[in-house]
């Protein structure tokens, strides 16, 4: 009878996790498929965080286990062109052990109010530098809003539900406090025509060397269109030139002499001082400006650990390739007397990115998703660029290979 009794102790513990997970991840899929009612994902994000503030702490790691998962799965995809594929049962097992202990630890002193504020710090927080998962980021389609002040009232209206007996109706004042009123900030459209070609380009093509002259006709075959439309910028997503553009003259003589005709921003490699960076090249009247990257990719373009393990891992996996480098500061540039601020992929979903924009109303994000297709990985990174878009008040063109482009106004 005991052991009966416990092994549906640990059923429940199982389900209850699963469920957390679940309501936590909804949103994203629910995106991913185009379903977005704004009822559905307020209800669905409340009983993910009720749960998540109620749940037994042995069925915390199974919710935390499976939310990395279903979060953030589609990593594995990118380990094929490296030829690491086998590691991908390792690295889906790490993403989702990490993510087991990080909401272990919410449950560090198994009280509700320290979950609360371990749940509230944690939206302050990334391990290894990775902040995609974002609990405020629930609420993007719902009635509620997305801020730090909105997720914390949140927490306290699910704090008096879960605690209060005869009062339980006073939660929702700071419910109806954490309500979005959907007050948009209005940002005129720049006064410029861009275009921003959608490009579907697949990843184990694109640095082929056989393929490499036919993407370079293309590139110029976007730009040519757009001149023939009369636009005034073109925008080809991340490393859309697959070359150090900097030292191939002859197709930066070319782009040189298209500048005349239209403005060009576009993804490539920079070399400087022997070391790589991930850039954007703007390039206008005959003139070069480059935008390095603030904020590299964890894993993917930096080793976020000490030297030594940095080193054994390009060594082992990257047949000793370095990290690239990145530059201290955001770039702006001025187009058509406008400021626009620049970012490559991942940074456009960082904090450090939008710092200092002094009046800066938009940016012009260029991504290159084809390591993840197909995956939830487009449709995670269109919200959090909704999220940020929506913090502050900033419209963003975003020009993507791999998944659609799209522009996000506050």
């Amino acid at each position: 009878m005991f052991l009966v009794k416990r092994d549906n102790s640990n059923k429940n513990f199982i389900i209850k996790g699963l469920i957390t997970a679940i309501l936590l991840s909804a949103f994203i899929y629910l995106s991913y498929f185009n379903i977005e009612y704004r009822l559905m994902n307020t209800i669905f994000g409340l009983l993910g965080i009720y749960f998540l503030l109620t749940i037994p702490r042995k069925a915390m790691f199974i919710a935390g286990f499976l939310s990395g998962v279903l979060w953030f799965y589609w990593m594995i995809i990118s380990l094929k062109y490296y030829d690491l594929i086998y590691l991908a049962p390792v690295l889906l097992l790490a993403i989702g052990v990490l993510y087991g202990f990080i909401f272990l630890l919410f449950t560090l002193y198994d009280k509700i109010y320290f979950r609360l504020i371990a749940i509230f710090a944690f939206t302050f927080l990334g391990p290894f530098g990775f902040d995609w998962m974002k609990f405020e980021l629930l609420f993007i389609d719902s009635y509620l809003g997305t801020s730090k002040e909105d997720f914390l009232l949140i927490l306290v209206s699910l704090l008096m539900i879960a605690k209060l007996k005869k009062t339980k109706l006073l939660s929702i004042i700071p419910l109806f406090l954490a309500f979005s009123f959907e007050n948009k900030t209005y940002i005129d459209n720049p006064n410029i025509k861009i275009s921003m070609p959608q490009l579907n380009l697949s990843q184990n093509l694109k640095w082929e060397k056989t393929y490499k002259e036919m993407v370079l006709k293309n590139n110029f075959e976007y730009i040519d269109n757009a001149i023939h439309n009369k636009k005034d910028l073109i925008v080809l997503p991340e490393t859309m030139f697959p070359l150090v553009l900097n030292k191939n003259e002859k197709v930066l003589t070319s782009l040189k002499n298209k500048s005349y005709e239209i403005d060009i921003i576009a993804g490539s490699l920079y070399l400087e001082k022997n070391q790589f960076y991930n850039v954007s090249y703007f390039i206008s009247k005959g003139n070069v400006q480059i935008a390095k990257k603030v904020v590299l990719v964890p894993f993917g373009e930096e080793i976020p650990l000490p030297k030594f393990f940095v080193d054994l891992i390009n060594d082992v996996f990257y047949e000793g390739a370095e990290d690239y480098s990145k530059a201290k500061v955001p770039t702006d540039f001025i187009i058509n007397n406008q400021k626009f601020r620049s970012a490559i992929c991942y940074e456009a979903t960082n904090e450090k990115i939008y710092q200092n924009l002094n009046g800066v109303k938009y940016m012009i994000a260029i991504s290159n998703n084809a390591w993840f297709t197909p995956s939830i990985q487009a449709t995670l990174q269109k919200l959090l660029l909704r999220y940020y878009s929506k913090k502050y008040n900033i419209t963003i063109f975003h020009s993507v290979n791999g998944s659609p482009n799209f522009i996000f106004k506050p």
